[in-house]
């Protein structure tokens, strides 16, 4: 019974993945220049959604950096993620549009870092935990302004 729950949740969640379009390519840097100018000029309804995306962004761009064995730069992407992440929990405080699909990305990104840290070096794992750690943090507060409307 246990494991028909459990194959039951990863199953949904692969299916809102999909049907959201996630990919885990990481973005070029035009990409990424686009998502900060839509982000920069969105109302703040929209801002939430789009500052998701760039974290979940700036996560795949570091997964494929520590791939590359370029730790530096896999670190610097993260604490970017970070403060995409902490753009998310200011822009709460605003009524936001997309809040349920932008919740699935910052969930998806989380279990993506999960994945990564079982590879990661020593020195690598405090500034992945403190990234999962936050983004624990916006979901939980995503889904709470998504029950209190």
């Amino acid at each position: 019974m246990r494991r028909l729950a459990v194959l039951s949740a990863l199953l949904v969640s692969a299916s809102l993945c999909w049907a959201h379009g996630l990919n885990d390519r990481p973005p070029d840097a035009r990409q990424l220049a686009d998502l900060e100018a839509r982000a920069a000029t969105a109302s703040p309804s929209e801002q939430p959604y789009i500052y998701a995306e760039l974290v979940h962004s700036m996560t795949e761009m570091a997964t494929a950096e520590f791939q590359a064995g370029d730790d530096a730069r896999a670190s610097a992407s993260l604490k970017a993620a970070q403060g995409y992440a902490g753009k998310i929990q200011m822009s709460l405080l605003r009524d936001a549009r997309k809040l349920k699909s932008a919740e699935i990305l910052i969930r998806h990104t989380a279990f993506r870092l999960k994945e990564l840290m079982t590879g990661a070096s020593l020195d690598d794992r405090p500034t992945l935990e403190a990234t999962i750690q936050q983004l624990n943090q916006v979901q939980s507060d995503m889904m709470t302004q998504i029950f209190r409307h």
